[in-house]
Protein backbone atom coordinates (compact mmCIF):
# COMPACT_ATOMS: atom_id res chain seq x y z
CA UNK A 1 0.00 0.00 0.00
CA UNK A 2 1.09 3.86 -0.91
CA UNK A 3 1.81 5.44 2.19
CA UNK A 4 -0.53 8.48 2.97
CA UNK A 5 0.12 11.78 4.98
CA UNK A 6 -0.99 11.43 8.58
CA UNK A 7 -0.58 12.66 12.19
CA UNK A 8 1.51 10.71 14.71
CA UNK A 9 0.31 8.26 17.04
CA UNK A 10 2.15 8.62 20.23
CA UNK A 11 1.85 5.04 21.56
CA UNK A 12 3.46 4.13 18.54
CA UNK A 13 5.99 6.55 18.28
CA UNK A 14 7.36 5.22 22.09
CA UNK A 15 7.59 2.13 20.79
CA UNK A 16 10.10 2.90 18.18
CA UNK A 17 11.70 5.47 20.36
CA UNK A 18 12.65 1.94 22.28
CA UNK A 19 13.37 0.63 18.96
CA UNK A 20 16.43 3.52 17.84
CA UNK A 21 20.04 4.06 19.37
CA UNK A 22 19.05 7.64 16.95
CA UNK A 23 16.22 9.93 18.23
CA UNK A 24 12.94 11.39 17.41
CA UNK A 25 12.40 14.87 16.84
CA UNK A 26 8.48 16.17 17.19
CA UNK A 27 6.82 19.54 15.83
CA UNK A 28 6.30 20.32 19.70
CA UNK A 29 10.42 19.80 20.37
CA UNK A 30 12.29 22.99 20.63
CA UNK A 31 15.21 21.70 18.09
CA UNK A 32 12.80 21.04 15.15
CA UNK A 33 12.59 24.03 13.29
CA UNK A 34 16.63 24.04 13.21
CA UNK A 35 16.78 20.17 12.27
CA UNK A 36 13.86 21.00 9.43
CA UNK A 37 15.92 23.33 7.88
CA UNK A 38 17.91 22.35 4.73
CA UNK A 39 19.97 24.11 2.62
CA UNK A 40 17.56 25.83 0.05
CA UNK A 41 16.18 28.31 1.66
CA UNK A 42 13.15 28.28 -0.59
CA UNK A 43 12.12 24.84 1.02
CA UNK A 44 9.94 25.51 3.96
CA UNK A 45 8.36 22.34 5.06
CA UNK A 46 6.96 20.46 8.23
CA UNK A 47 7.14 16.83 8.39
CA UNK A 48 5.15 15.23 11.17
CA UNK A 49 8.27 13.58 12.74
CA UNK A 50 12.42 13.22 12.22
CA UNK A 51 14.00 10.48 12.99
CA UNK A 52 17.97 10.78 13.65
CA UNK A 53 19.36 7.38 12.39
CA UNK A 54 22.42 6.23 14.04
CA UNK A 55 22.78 3.20 11.96
CA UNK A 56 21.93 0.62 9.37
CA UNK A 57 19.19 -0.89 12.31
CA UNK A 58 17.43 3.00 12.96
CA UNK A 59 16.66 2.66 9.33
CA UNK A 60 15.28 -0.71 8.65
CA UNK A 61 13.05 -0.29 12.07
CA UNK A 62 11.91 3.97 10.70
CA UNK A 63 10.79 2.03 7.08
CA UNK A 64 9.03 -0.50 9.07
CA UNK A 65 7.42 1.99 11.41
CA UNK A 66 6.27 3.99 8.59
CA UNK A 67 4.58 1.22 6.63
CA UNK A 68 3.17 -0.23 9.90
CA UNK A 69 1.07 3.21 10.56
CA UNK A 70 1.25 4.22 6.68
CA UNK A 71 3.39 7.29 6.73
CA UNK A 72 5.00 9.21 3.25
CA UNK A 73 8.17 8.78 3.68
CA UNK A 74 11.38 11.69 2.89
CA UNK A 75 14.65 10.87 3.25
CA UNK A 76 17.58 13.17 3.87
CA UNK A 77 21.60 12.86 3.85
CA UNK A 78 22.95 16.37 3.88
CA UNK A 79 19.79 18.12 2.80
CA UNK A 80 21.81 19.45 -0.37
CA UNK A 81 18.96 19.21 -2.82
CA UNK A 82 18.24 21.86 -5.02
CA UNK A 83 14.31 21.02 -5.14
CA UNK A 84 14.40 20.22 -1.68
CA UNK A 85 13.25 16.33 -2.14
CA UNK A 86 14.34 15.51 1.79
CA UNK A 87 11.33 17.12 3.13
CA UNK A 88 7.67 16.88 2.81
CA UNK A 89 4.58 18.52 4.82
CA UNK A 90 3.19 16.01 7.03
CA UNK A 91 5.28 12.94 5.99
CA UNK A 92 8.22 10.81 8.27
CA UNK A 93 11.78 12.28 7.54
CA UNK A 94 14.46 9.67 7.73
CA UNK A 95 17.18 11.21 8.66
CA UNK A 96 20.85 10.07 7.76
CA UNK A 97 23.25 13.24 8.64
CA UNK A 98 24.22 12.25 11.78
CA UNK A 99 25.84 8.54 9.99
CA UNK A 100 28.66 10.79 8.48
CA UNK A 101 31.88 8.29 9.40
CA UNK A 102 34.41 7.72 6.49
CA UNK A 103 37.06 4.87 6.02
CA UNK A 104 39.75 4.91 4.08
CA UNK A 105 41.73 1.14 2.97
CA UNK A 106 45.10 2.82 1.49
CA UNK A 107 46.41 -0.36 0.49
CA UNK A 108 43.04 -1.25 -1.30
CA UNK A 109 42.30 2.40 -2.18
CA UNK A 110 38.88 2.05 -1.23
CA UNK A 111 36.74 4.30 1.38
CA UNK A 112 33.96 3.07 3.19
CA UNK A 113 31.72 5.79 3.60
CA UNK A 114 28.31 6.35 5.45
CA UNK A 115 25.37 8.23 3.70
CA UNK A 116 25.64 11.51 5.96
CA UNK A 117 29.10 12.26 4.86
CA UNK A 118 29.56 15.55 3.21
CA UNK A 119 31.93 15.69 0.05
CA UNK A 120 34.55 18.00 2.64
CA UNK A 121 34.01 15.38 5.27
CA UNK A 122 35.25 12.46 2.54
CA UNK A 123 38.30 14.77 1.23
CA UNK A 124 39.32 15.35 4.69
CA UNK A 125 39.84 11.55 5.24
CA UNK A 126 40.99 10.50 1.69
CA UNK A 127 43.52 13.39 1.12
CA UNK A 128 45.31 12.02 4.45
CA UNK A 129 47.06 9.16 1.81
CA UNK A 130 47.21 10.88 -1.01
CA UNK A 131 43.51 10.03 -2.68
CA UNK A 132 40.48 11.08 -3.75
CA UNK A 133 37.21 10.12 -5.71
CA UNK A 134 35.52 12.13 -7.96
CA UNK A 135 33.02 14.14 -6.04
CA UNK A 136 31.25 17.80 -6.91
CA UNK A 137 32.54 21.26 -6.28
CA UNK A 138 31.08 22.28 -3.01
CA UNK A 139 32.85 20.51 0.25
CA UNK A 140 28.97 20.59 1.46
CA UNK A 141 27.21 18.87 -0.76
CA UNK A 142 26.11 15.46 0.67
CA UNK A 143 27.64 12.20 -0.65
CA UNK A 144 24.69 9.94 -0.90
CA UNK A 145 22.67 12.59 -3.42
CA UNK A 146 25.30 13.11 -5.62
CA UNK A 147 26.27 9.57 -5.68
CA UNK A 148 23.09 8.52 -6.25
CA UNK A 149 22.24 11.45 -8.96
CA UNK A 150 25.52 10.67 -10.91
CA UNK A 151 27.66 13.38 -9.96
CA UNK A 152 30.46 15.37 -11.58
CA UNK A 153 33.15 17.40 -10.86
CA UNK A 154 36.52 18.89 -11.05
CA UNK A 155 37.98 15.45 -11.17
CA UNK A 156 34.85 13.55 -13.21
CA UNK A 157 36.70 14.12 -16.74
CA UNK A 158 39.76 11.85 -15.40
CA UNK A 159 38.36 9.40 -13.54
CA UNK A 160 34.58 9.56 -14.37
CA UNK A 161 31.41 10.32 -12.42
CA UNK A 162 31.15 9.76 -8.55
CA UNK A 163 28.77 6.66 -9.82
CA UNK A 164 31.05 5.52 -11.53
CA UNK A 165 33.51 4.49 -8.81
CA UNK A 166 31.16 3.04 -6.63
CA UNK A 167 32.02 -0.34 -5.88
CA UNK A 168 29.20 -1.58 -3.97
CA UNK A 169 26.48 -0.34 -1.79
CA UNK A 170 24.16 -1.58 1.27
CA UNK A 171 20.46 -0.89 0.39
CA UNK A 172 17.48 -1.00 2.88
CA UNK A 173 14.60 -1.69 0.66
CA UNK A 174 11.19 -0.38 0.72
CA UNK A 175 10.19 -3.68 2.45
CA UNK A 176 12.90 -3.30 5.57
CA UNK A 177 15.62 -5.92 3.94
CA UNK A 178 19.04 -5.09 4.10
CA UNK A 179 20.76 -5.86 0.33
CA UNK A 180 24.25 -5.34 -1.04
CA UNK A 181 24.66 -4.23 -4.29
CA UNK A 182 27.70 -4.49 -6.62
CA UNK A 183 28.77 -5.60 -10.03
CA UNK A 184 28.31 -9.29 -7.96
CA UNK A 185 25.59 -8.75 -5.93
CA UNK A 186 21.63 -7.56 -7.11
CA UNK A 187 23.30 -6.16 -9.95
CA UNK A 188 20.16 -4.54 -11.13
CA UNK A 189 19.51 -2.76 -8.06
CA UNK A 190 23.27 -1.83 -8.66
CA UNK A 191 22.72 -0.15 -12.03
CA UNK A 192 19.89 1.75 -11.14
CA UNK A 193 21.30 2.97 -8.20
CA UNK A 194 24.36 4.98 -10.20
CA UNK A 195 22.05 7.52 -11.45
CA UNK A 196 18.62 6.20 -10.75
CA UNK A 197 18.46 8.81 -7.57
CA UNK A 198 16.57 7.75 -4.24
CA UNK A 199 13.82 6.10 -5.71
CA UNK A 200 14.80 2.05 -4.94
CA UNK A 201 16.18 2.22 -0.99
CA UNK A 202 17.85 4.04 1.08
CA UNK A 203 21.59 3.72 1.39
CA UNK A 204 23.58 2.95 4.69
CA UNK A 205 26.82 2.86 3.07
CA UNK A 206 29.07 3.37 0.33
CA UNK A 207 32.11 1.82 -1.37
CA UNK A 208 34.20 3.73 -3.51
CA UNK A 209 37.80 3.64 -5.55
CA UNK A 210 39.82 5.97 -4.88
CA UNK A 211 42.80 7.92 -6.80
CA UNK A 212 46.09 9.26 -6.42
CA UNK A 213 45.33 12.92 -6.44
CA UNK A 214 46.96 15.75 -4.52
CA UNK A 215 47.82 16.98 -1.83
CA UNK A 216 48.25 19.74 -4.61
CA UNK A 217 47.08 20.39 -8.02
CA UNK A 218 47.35 23.05 -10.24
CA UNK A 219 43.48 25.15 -9.51
CA UNK A 220 42.73 28.60 -9.50
CA UNK A 221 40.30 31.36 -11.12
CA UNK A 222 41.19 33.66 -14.24
CA UNK A 223 38.68 36.40 -14.34
CA UNK A 224 37.68 38.80 -17.08
CA UNK A 225 36.24 42.35 -17.43
CA UNK A 226 32.62 41.64 -19.12
CA UNK A 227 33.37 43.96 -21.64
CA UNK A 228 35.43 41.10 -23.32
CA UNK A 229 32.73 38.33 -22.62
CA UNK A 230 31.92 37.33 -26.44
CA UNK A 231 35.32 37.02 -27.35
CA UNK A 232 36.39 34.82 -23.99
CA UNK A 233 33.47 32.54 -24.32
CA UNK A 234 34.12 31.83 -28.14
CA UNK A 235 38.07 31.00 -26.49
CA UNK A 236 36.78 29.04 -23.63
CA UNK A 237 35.26 26.68 -26.06
CA UNK A 238 38.29 26.73 -28.29
CA UNK A 239 40.24 25.23 -25.51
CA UNK A 240 37.33 23.00 -24.07
CA UNK A 241 36.68 21.16 -27.14
CA UNK A 242 40.34 19.75 -27.21
CA UNK A 243 41.93 19.94 -23.85
CA UNK A 244 43.46 16.77 -22.41
CA UNK A 245 41.33 14.83 -19.91
CA UNK A 246 43.41 16.48 -16.90
CA UNK A 247 42.13 19.61 -17.95
CA UNK A 248 38.48 20.76 -16.55
CA UNK A 249 37.45 24.88 -16.97
CA UNK A 250 34.32 26.12 -16.06
CA UNK A 251 32.87 29.37 -17.40
CA UNK A 252 30.59 31.60 -14.55
CA UNK A 253 29.29 34.63 -15.94
CA UNK A 254 27.87 37.12 -12.60
CA UNK A 255 29.09 40.08 -10.90
CA UNK A 256 32.19 39.71 -9.40
CA UNK A 257 32.30 39.07 -5.55
CA UNK A 258 34.22 40.74 -2.99
CA UNK A 259 37.30 38.87 -3.63
CA UNK A 260 40.41 40.07 -2.09
CA UNK A 261 42.48 39.42 -5.51
CA UNK A 262 40.14 41.73 -6.79
CA UNK A 263 40.52 45.57 -6.77
CA UNK A 264 37.00 46.99 -5.33
CA UNK A 265 36.49 49.07 -8.34
CA UNK A 266 35.57 45.41 -10.01
CA UNK A 267 33.25 44.24 -7.04
CA UNK A 268 29.84 44.01 -7.75
CA UNK A 269 29.82 44.66 -11.61
CA UNK A 270 29.71 42.11 -14.59
CA UNK A 271 32.37 39.82 -15.28
CA UNK A 272 33.39 36.49 -16.49
CA UNK A 273 35.25 33.68 -14.53
CA UNK A 274 37.39 30.66 -15.81
CA UNK A 275 37.57 27.88 -12.86
CA UNK A 276 40.25 25.93 -13.67
CA UNK A 277 41.24 22.31 -12.95
CA UNK A 278 44.39 20.27 -13.82
CA UNK A 279 44.72 17.10 -12.07
CA UNK A 280 48.48 15.52 -13.67
CA UNK A 281 51.25 16.84 -13.44
CA UNK A 282 51.47 20.55 -12.66
CA UNK A 283 54.56 21.13 -15.05
CA UNK A 284 52.76 19.63 -18.17
CA UNK A 285 49.44 21.46 -16.59
CA UNK A 286 51.14 24.90 -16.90
CA UNK A 287 51.94 23.99 -20.12
CA UNK A 288 48.76 22.65 -21.12
CA UNK A 289 47.08 26.18 -19.50
CA UNK A 290 49.47 28.53 -21.20
CA UNK A 291 46.58 29.27 -24.32
CA UNK A 292 43.78 29.96 -21.41
CA UNK A 293 46.12 31.73 -19.09
CA UNK A 294 47.76 34.41 -22.19
CA UNK A 295 44.31 34.90 -23.78
CA UNK A 296 43.05 38.56 -23.15
CA UNK A 297 43.51 40.77 -20.93
CA UNK A 298 42.50 39.27 -17.54
CA UNK A 299 41.53 41.21 -14.49
CA UNK A 300 43.11 38.56 -12.17
CA UNK A 301 44.58 35.12 -13.00
CA UNK A 302 45.53 33.37 -9.16
CA UNK A 303 45.99 29.67 -11.02
CA UNK A 304 48.77 28.39 -8.66
CA UNK A 305 49.18 24.91 -7.07
CA UNK A 306 46.46 24.53 -4.41
CA UNK A 307 45.42 21.93 -1.77
CA UNK A 308 42.94 20.31 -3.08
CA UNK A 309 40.78 20.23 -0.22
CA UNK A 310 41.09 23.89 0.01
CA UNK A 311 40.43 24.44 -4.03
CA UNK A 312 37.10 21.47 -2.92
CA UNK A 313 35.79 24.39 -0.22
CA UNK A 314 36.81 27.56 -2.72
CA UNK A 315 33.37 28.18 -3.95
CA UNK A 316 31.48 27.43 -0.68
CA UNK A 317 31.34 30.81 0.34
CA UNK A 318 29.21 31.65 -2.80
CA UNK A 319 27.21 28.58 -1.57
CA UNK A 320 26.05 29.32 1.42
CA UNK A 321 22.61 27.99 3.43
CA UNK A 322 20.12 29.96 4.31
CA UNK A 323 19.57 31.36 0.92
CA UNK A 324 16.88 30.99 -1.75
CA UNK A 325 17.89 29.17 -4.75
CA UNK A 326 16.19 28.23 -7.87
CA UNK A 327 18.48 26.34 -10.67
CA UNK A 328 17.26 25.44 -14.52
CA UNK A 329 19.77 23.48 -16.13
CA UNK A 330 20.37 21.57 -20.00
CA UNK A 331 23.23 19.59 -21.18
CA UNK A 332 25.42 20.06 -23.99
CA UNK A 333 26.84 18.45 -26.64
CA UNK A 334 28.10 21.66 -27.92
CA UNK A 335 28.24 25.11 -27.43
CA UNK A 336 26.57 27.34 -30.57
CA UNK A 337 27.59 30.91 -31.18
CA UNK A 338 23.67 31.84 -30.51
CA UNK A 339 23.70 30.47 -27.02
CA UNK A 340 26.71 32.46 -25.83
CA UNK A 341 24.91 35.97 -27.33
CA UNK A 342 21.98 35.15 -25.13
CA UNK A 343 24.25 34.21 -22.03
CA UNK A 344 25.94 37.41 -22.60
CA UNK A 345 22.81 39.55 -22.98
CA UNK A 346 20.91 38.06 -19.84
CA UNK A 347 24.17 38.56 -17.63
CA UNK A 348 23.39 42.76 -18.42
CA UNK A 349 19.96 41.52 -16.44
CA UNK A 350 20.96 39.82 -13.86
CA UNK A 351 18.33 39.97 -11.08
CA UNK A 352 20.81 39.51 -7.34
CA UNK A 353 24.21 40.05 -6.78
CA UNK A 354 24.31 36.57 -6.02
CA UNK A 355 22.87 34.83 -9.23
CA UNK A 356 25.33 33.47 -11.48
CA UNK A 357 24.73 31.74 -15.22
CA UNK A 358 27.52 28.61 -15.39
CA UNK A 359 28.76 26.40 -18.10
CA UNK A 360 30.26 23.17 -16.92
CA UNK A 361 32.68 20.72 -18.48
CA UNK A 362 31.96 17.31 -18.67
CA UNK A 363 33.26 15.03 -21.38
CA UNK A 364 36.82 12.92 -20.86
CA UNK A 365 35.96 10.20 -18.81
CA UNK A 366 32.60 10.64 -18.13
CA UNK A 367 31.93 9.94 -21.71
CA UNK A 368 34.30 6.48 -22.44
CA UNK A 369 31.07 5.11 -20.23
CA UNK A 370 28.24 3.55 -22.60
CA UNK A 371 24.98 5.06 -22.13
CA UNK A 372 23.34 1.81 -20.68
CA UNK A 373 26.18 1.10 -18.67
CA UNK A 374 24.54 2.52 -15.63
CA UNK A 375 21.38 4.72 -15.14
CA UNK A 376 23.03 8.19 -15.48
CA UNK A 377 22.34 8.42 -19.10
CA UNK A 378 24.10 11.44 -19.95
CA UNK A 379 27.61 10.47 -21.80
CA UNK A 380 27.26 12.05 -24.69
CA UNK A 381 27.12 15.64 -23.11
CA UNK A 382 30.09 17.58 -23.54
CA UNK A 383 28.57 20.56 -20.92
CA UNK A 384 26.05 21.36 -18.68
CA UNK A 385 24.29 24.48 -18.69
CA UNK A 386 23.16 26.24 -15.59
CA UNK A 387 21.00 29.39 -14.66
CA UNK A 388 21.72 29.52 -10.85
CA UNK A 389 19.61 32.09 -9.68
CA UNK A 390 20.00 33.06 -5.67
CA UNK A 391 18.47 35.93 -3.69
CA UNK A 392 18.14 36.58 -0.11
CA UNK A 393 14.29 37.87 0.25
CA UNK A 394 11.33 36.09 -0.39
CA UNK A 395 9.74 39.37 -2.07
CA UNK A 396 11.90 38.71 -4.96
CA UNK A 397 10.78 35.11 -6.30
CA UNK A 398 8.63 36.17 -8.80
CA UNK A 399 11.31 38.40 -10.30
CA UNK A 400 14.34 35.86 -9.96
CA UNK A 401 12.60 32.99 -10.94
CA UNK A 402 10.83 34.79 -13.95
CA UNK A 403 14.27 35.73 -15.26
CA UNK A 404 15.42 32.31 -14.84
CA UNK A 405 12.65 30.75 -16.90
CA UNK A 406 13.55 33.50 -19.70
CA UNK A 407 16.68 32.69 -19.69
CA UNK A 408 16.14 29.17 -20.09
CA UNK A 409 13.57 28.87 -22.47
CA UNK A 410 15.42 31.14 -24.71
CA UNK A 411 18.24 28.63 -24.34
CA UNK A 412 16.65 25.23 -24.75
CA UNK A 413 16.65 24.93 -28.21
CA UNK A 414 20.44 24.53 -28.12
CA UNK A 415 20.68 22.07 -25.79
CA UNK A 416 20.75 17.98 -26.32
CA UNK A 417 17.51 18.02 -24.60
CA UNK A 418 19.15 16.11 -21.18
CA UNK A 419 19.29 17.17 -17.78
CA UNK A 420 21.13 16.31 -14.60
CA UNK A 421 18.50 15.24 -11.99
CA UNK A 422 20.54 16.51 -8.97
CA UNK A 423 19.92 20.16 -10.88
CA UNK A 424 16.28 20.03 -11.50
CA UNK A 425 14.33 22.71 -9.10
CA UNK A 426 11.19 22.42 -7.37
CA UNK A 427 8.20 22.13 -9.20
CA UNK A 428 9.88 20.71 -12.32
CA UNK A 429 8.68 17.51 -14.29
CA UNK A 430 11.81 16.72 -15.97
CA UNK A 431 11.89 13.05 -15.73
CA UNK A 432 12.03 11.96 -18.97
CA UNK A 433 15.04 14.45 -19.84
CA UNK A 434 16.85 13.34 -16.63
CA UNK A 435 16.52 9.38 -16.99
CA UNK A 436 16.75 9.69 -20.77
CA UNK A 437 16.57 6.15 -22.72
CA UNK A 438 17.14 4.21 -19.07
CA UNK A 439 13.93 5.33 -17.84
CA UNK A 440 11.85 2.07 -18.99
CA UNK A 441 14.55 -0.28 -17.34
CA UNK A 442 14.75 1.90 -14.24
CA UNK A 443 11.17 1.79 -13.94
CA UNK A 444 10.92 -2.38 -14.42
CA UNK A 445 13.68 -2.13 -11.60
CA UNK A 446 11.75 0.16 -9.41
CA UNK A 447 8.89 -2.34 -9.50
CA UNK A 448 10.72 -5.07 -8.31
CA UNK A 449 12.43 -3.54 -4.94
CA UNK A 450 9.65 -0.68 -4.92
CA UNK A 451 6.03 -1.90 -6.38
CA UNK A 452 4.03 0.38 -3.74
CA UNK A 453 6.14 3.32 -4.73
CA UNK A 454 7.14 4.00 -1.37
CA UNK A 455 10.52 6.21 -1.44
CA UNK A 456 8.60 8.92 -4.26
CA UNK A 457 9.50 11.98 -2.70
CA UNK A 458 11.94 11.92 -4.97
CA UNK A 459 12.49 12.60 -8.97
CA UNK A 460 10.08 10.18 -8.66
CA UNK A 461 10.59 6.87 -10.93
CA UNK A 462 6.65 5.06 -11.41
CA UNK A 463 7.27 1.63 -11.06
CA UNK A 464 6.24 -0.15 -14.57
Amino acid sequence: MTPTVKNPDMASISDLVSRLRGKIILPCDMEYDECRKIWNAMIDRRPALIVRCMGTADVVNSIKFARENKFLVSVRGAGHNIAGMSLADGAMLIDLSLMKGVWVNPHSRTAFVLPGATLGDLDCETQAYGLATPLGIASTTGISGLTLGGGFGWLSRSYGLTADNLLSAEVVTADGNVLQASEKENTDLFWALRGGSGNFGIITSFLFKLYPVGPKLLTGLIVHPFEDANKILRHYRSFTSSAPNEATCWAILRKAPPLPFLPPEVHGKEVIILAVVYAGDMKEGKKVLEPLRCFGNPIADVICPTPFTAWQKAFDPLLTPGVRNYWKSNNHTQLADELLDILIEYTRQLPSTATEIFIGQLGGAINRVATVATAYPHRKANYVFTVHTRWENSADDKTCMEWSKKLFDATDTYSSGGVYVNFISEGENRIAAAFGSNYERLAKIKSKYDPDNFFRVNQNIVPA
